[in-house]
């Protein structure tokens, strides 16, 4: 790893980073506290069972965490079964689900995970320790020193559509660059590409799918 990013960026701008962490998942908890209640009101009337699930992840250091998400799929759907894997969408994802999805306000309840202290609001987004291929190569270039991220630079780039290889050159130039500037146009870019549903793809026709969307119980 480049010594600037560790003596430099890597240092005193984690703190930074971190603080804005807690700030901003804490403000957002609260004024989505509401709406987030509707959803998942919703929900349970689409496909009753808890609105909310949690999932290994592989987080900072290669240590495992609970990631928290709106519940998209339906009861019955195989554990651990990533986008990629899944044949028939229709078969398991649920129709409030798909919208969620498509916007990713599933994700949203992974602002809890960010408060905790498991993820930051920017960086790589976390793997199921399933995801070999991925995990490898992260390991490789130093990737597993960040926090994971609720959005990040492979979002922003084309998110389902791009190779595991271009997801981790991604990783690996945020990594690089990390800065205040760096994630202010992150969050700033993620909004029409990202929750505006760019580049989301479902089924085997995404052969690279960069999360596992999840197996609810």
């Amino acid at each position: 790893m480049d010594k600037k990013v560790q003596t430099g960026n890597q240092g005193g701008y984690r703190v930074i980073k971190r603080f804005f962490d807690i700030v901003l998942s804490f403000i957002g908890i609260v004024i989505l506290l509401v709406p987030m209640s509707l959803i998942m009101l919703m929900v349970i009337i689409d496909d009753p069972g808890s609105p909310i699930f949690s999932q290994k992840r592989v987080g900072r250091n290669g240590e495992l965490f609970n990631v928290y998400k709106l519940r998209t799929m339906k009861k019955n759907t195989p554990k651990y079964l990533a986008t990629k894997d899944v044949g028939d969408p229709d078969k398991y994802i649920t129709k409030t689900g798909r919208i969620l999805r498509k916007l990713s306000v599933d994700e949203l309840p992974q602002l809890i995970n960010i408060l905790k202290g498991d993820m930051s609001i920017v960086g790589p987004r976390p793997l199921i320790p399933d995801e070999k291929e991925i995990h490898i190569l992260r390991e490789q270039c130093g990737v597993y020193s960040l926090r994971p991220g609720l959005t990040g630079l492979a979002q922003i780039n084309g998110r389902d559509l791009v190779s595991a290889q271009e997801k981790v050159a991604w990783d690996e130039k945020y990594l690089n660059n990390i800065s205040f500037k760096t994630d202010i146009k992150i969050l700033l870019a993620t909004v029409p590409k990202v929750f505006g549903g760019e580049n989301v793809v479902e089924g085997f026709d995404n052969t690279e799918k960069e999360m596992s969307r999840e197996r609810e119980s």
